[in-house]
């Protein structure tokens, strides 16, 4: 996938179909949209094309409110290309960027530079100045610019809208069942694994101790995850938590046990895919205790593992 920071160099020859946002998770309703698009490419002989921008417009206009994002930007553009996407262009989305107009930007960079041939908005989404640019404009230019606009219908779960926003809270209720019907695949973290307590080993589960470079975590507790390893995903299970039974520490860890598996992964980076909750970080009276529970959740995590449903996920997760 060819990827373009600014759009000064992303001018082609070939014709484009264009869809723009910031599509922080690429869940369902995003996925939609870039079927959508890559479909649509391959019907007319375009390139699938995506105008993403980084920072976060929020996080310029109104840095209060600005959320934390599901994905690194390596994350994100790594699924771009796994959706089919060929070429991403990201744009820094800086104050002079926010004062140019819906309709210059469509003439200057969809069109000329760009070649778009069709563009799709996801619903609801707006761009340019003041957030002129909706689906109302982008229909109304598109018959003199001579390109065809079109707005992707949004996704519901259980009457919801599946959306960014509505994922970060099922993940910080420890909700990540429904947060993976939502994303299409279980939500996950990725990061280097540092030395910390060395206490897992000491209770007979080593573990290892993840610096995630993920904004959103789920919620305190234990969770039956999966931990990619030499590339294979393997079967663990993770505390996110403050270790309340050694004293609580000033922030939460992401700790993982995989099971029937033994190395040294220190240094390295892994990746975390939380599948289900098994209960909520407790305090215990002692050490044998939380060997016992330690236990317990282990055995309920192989348990899980062997249903059906879930070897049949694990195989394309």
């Amino acid at each position: 996938m060819r990827l373009f920071h600014g759009t000064d160099n992303a001018k082609i020859a070939r014709p484009t179909v264009v869809t723009l946002g910031v599509f922080d998770g690429l869940h369902l309703g995003h996925q939609l949209i870039m079927q959508t698009v890559v479909e649509r490419a391959r019907t007319i002989g375009a390139v699938p094309t995506v105008i993403t921008f980084e920072p976060h417009p929020r996080a310029l206009l109104h840095p209060e409110s600005a959320p934390p994002l599901l994905q690194t930007f390596d994350q994100k553009i790594e699924a771009l290309g796994a959706l089919g996407i060929e070429q991403t262009i990201v744009i820094h989305f800086d104050e002079n960027f926010a004062q140019i107009r819906a309709e210059d930007f469509l003439r200057d960079v969809i069109v000329d530079r760009l070649h778009a041939r069709e563009v799709y908005l996801g619903c609801g989404f707006a761009f340019g100045h003041g957030r002129e640019g909706n689906i109302d404009l982008l229909r109304t230019v598109s018959q003199s610019l001579g390109f065809f606009a079109d707005e992707v219908t949004e996704l519901r779960l259980r009457g919801r809208r599946v959306s960014s926003s509505r994922i970060r809270e099922l993940l910080q209720q420890g909700r990540v069942g429904i947060a993976r019907r939502m994303l299409g695949r279980p939500y996950g973290v990725e990061g280097r694994v540092v030395r910390g307590a060395e206490r897992g080993l000491k209770l007979g589960f080593p573990t290892a101790n993840l610096h995630p470079q993920n904004r959103v975590i789920p919620c305190n507790g234990v969770y039956v995850t999966a931990t990619l390893i030499d590339g294979q995903w393997r079967r663990s299970v993770t505390n996110i938590g403050t270790r309340p039974t050694f004293g609580a520490s000033n922030e939460s860890s992401v700790e993982t046990f995989v099971m029937n598996w033994s190395g040294d992964l220190y240094g390295d980076v892994v990746r975390v895919r939380f599948l289900y909750r098994l209960r909520a970080e407790k305090k215990f009276s002692s050490i044998d205790e939380l060997k016992s529970q330690i236990k317990s959740d282990v055995a309920r995590a192989e348990h899980y593992f062997e249903h059906s449903g879930v070897k049949r996920e694990l195989s394309v997760i």
